[in-house]
């Protein structure tokens, strides 16, 4: 899992799957103490949502944007947010992590679950990113979520966070997922830099993103709260001059 922007309203950044794909940049194994460092074996499959804790503080006059609907590879998709997917949130609440660094409600409800899915739908009509919802192809199960958050857009630079459910992880669905949106951020959004925030300790999640092409540029010390406590965050970069880990051209000239 991917942790979300420091200042971000809580949603996720990131999760990558267990096996093939490390899970959040702070995934959990479900039933495990969410507020303990986890040992490297934990579920990689959450990234913490760089735009969860700063979503109600974004700057006004922003324009709005449409989450287009995308191929995640042969066997998912990448889809705007439906209020059929309270099945998919239902199983994030239940997860020891993921309710910590998203605004996933931790104590589910359908009232709570249509709220997380209105909140989606806000991001885009106020402009401060496109959310997905990720969807396995043979079912049309929703299995997990990703998001490119624009906050820092000005700067030249924005955020992607993801996480995954148990029953979507290790089938290379985060792997899959972060790739197709990082290609598409640098070469048809032209973005200039993208980054990821991750725990240290979820190598599984690390492992991904390196996979995709992004680079460990340092570690932020307190970085952000998860739970009840300030925790570390590695920050990972990728430039739109960088290129794909695959060597796919990602420039957007």
């Amino acid at each position: 899992m991917a942790a979300p922007e420091p200042d971000a309203p809580r949603e996720p950044d990131a999760l990558d799957d267990a096996a093939t794909d490390p899970g959040p940049a702070t995934e959990t194994d479900p039933g495990a103490d969410p507020h303990a460092h986890r040992a490297p074996e934990a579920d990689p499959d959450a990234e913490a949502d760089p735009d969860a804790e700063a979503e109600a503080g974004a700057p006004a006059g922003r324009e709005p944007v449409t989450v287009p609907s995308m191929s995640a590879g042969p066997d998912f998709v990448l889809r705007p947010w439906e209020m059929s997917d309270l099945p998919l949130v239902r199983e994030a609440s239940h997860d020891p992590y993921i309710p910590l660094i998203t605004t996933v409600p931790a104590r589910y409800s359908d009232a709570a679950a249509e709220a997380f899915v209105r909140r989606q739908w806000e991001r885009a009509a106020t402009g401060a990113g496109y959310p997905f919802a990720i969807v396995r192809s043979r079912d049309r199960r929703p299995v997990g979520a990703i998001g490119l958050w624009l906050r820092e857009l000005p700067e030249g630079r924005a955020s992607i966070g993801y996480w995954m459910v148990p029953s979507g992880r290790g089938q290379g669905v985060t792997r899959a997922a972060l790739r197709t949106v990082t290609s598409w951020a640098l070469r048809d959004l032209g973005i200039p830099r993208l980054q990821l925030f991750i725990e240290p300790w979820n190598t599984a999640s690390a492992r991904v993103a390196v996979d995709v092409g992004y680079r460990r540029e340092g570690l932020l010390r307190g970085w952000q709260r998860v739970g009840d406590e300030r925790r570390d965050m590695a920050v990972y970069g990728l430039l739109n001059t960088d290129g794909l880990a695959d060597g796919r051209a990602v420039t957007a000239d």
